[in-house]
């Protein structure tokens, strides 16, 4: 089953491999500002918001979206990204239990056999470990963040890999890499 790896963990290990915090205590990381960064958009619903610059990175995905969403990042984890990865919330717990995504998150995390009230508290973006042979928790928690999450966003972290992937709330996957290969590798999922 997945768990909880504690904040200072995960802030020690990320910043360890190369990202960089984006919000004090938040789930929310990225790259140093001159890091070269391939980033790839797989899109379900049109969006108008995504900027002409960004449309170049985008994959349109076909419906039905969620699974398919879902499905897709299983497959890249599998395939290219073998190891544990972390979902975090971009903010912190306690905003999403109590303010962001509070009903979505109370049926959530018990199916991972994570007790709600271990995170509503924290003030801070610890992770949820998913490893190896956890594929299908993994997409199912995608599929429900990505048809349920209402105007936040999550982030998995590849802590052995300079990849990250925001679960978007607008039923989009945003991928993140320093990886040439990997990101062509991502597109053609």
């Amino acid at each position: 089953m997945p768990r909880v790896i504690d904040y200072p963990i995960v802030l020690e290990q990320l910043t360890a491999a190369g990202f960089v915090s984006l919000y004090h205590n938040a789930g929310a990381f990225g790259f140093a500002a001159d890091a070269h960064v391939h980033a790839i958009g797989w899109v379900g619903v049109d969006d108008p918001t995504i900027r002409d610059a960004a449309r170049g990175m985008v994959r349109k995905i076909t419906e039905p979206y969620a699974p398919t969403l879902a499905r897709m990042l299983e497959q890249a984890w599998l395939s290219h990204l073998p190891g544990p990865c972390w979902l975090m919330p971009k903010s912190h717990w306690h905003y999403e239990l109590h303010f962001g995504n509070r009903e979505l998150l109370k049926e959530v995390l018990p199916e991972l056999g994570i007790n709600p009230a271990l995170l509503r508290e924290r003030n801070d973006g610890s992770a949820i470990e998913f490893a190896a042979g956890e594929s299908a928790l993994l997409r199912e928690t995608a599929e429900r963040l990505l048809s349920g999450l209402r105007g936040s966003d999550f982030m998995i972290a590849f802590p052995r890999y300079a990849t990250l992937c925001t679960i978007h709330h607008h039923q989009q996957l945003w991928w993140q890499t320093r990886e040439q290969a990997l990101a062509q590798e991502l597109m053609a999922i």
